[in-house]
């Protein structure tokens, strides 16, 4: 099973930035260590900044992989582009979130990418991406 993770804005900074929020790791340590958790799963890595080439990404991913984990960090919530995006694509596709975007500022509140994923997992720092590759596996094991 070919899984993709595509992360969003600012999360190339992880480990540096806000740390009280999104942890001291760098996402390169933590895939490393899920790699290693998930050794029957292989796992592809796709940072951005640019909502575009996010989208083009997803685009992309049709017929290559079996499931997307996406957290397109402040474009949840201003993106109806890559909510269409994942619309388009016949991929599941698993929102997730490193913090809880319910307990921060209201705007966070509001996402446009939701209604179109299979769902959503935030709130469990880092570990956000092991549940929802943990989610692919069982589905995996049940065919």
């Amino acid at each position: 099973m070919k899984i993709l993770i595509i992360n969003g804005p600012n999360l190339n900074l992880l480990g540096k930035r806000e740390p009280q929020i999104y942890g001291h790791s760098s996402f390169d340590d933590v895939l490393k260590d899920i790699r290693q958790d998930f050794p029957d799963l292989q796992i592809e890595y796709y940072q951005s900044n640019v909502e575009g080439e996010i989208i083009n990404r997803l685009h992309k991913a049709m017929g290559i992989f079996n499931g997307v984990i996406l957290n397109a960090g402040a474009y949840t919530h201003t993106s109806i582009a890559i909510g269409d995006a994942i619309k388009a694509i016949d991929i599941p596709v698993i929102e997730v979130h490193i913090s809880n975007i319910f307990s921060r500022e209201d705007f966070r509140h509001q996402s446009f990418i939701a209604p179109n994923c299979v769902g959503s997992i935030m709130g469990f720092g880092l570990d956000s991406y092991r549940l929802a590759l943990r989610y692919f596996q069982m589905k995996e094991k049940r065919r």
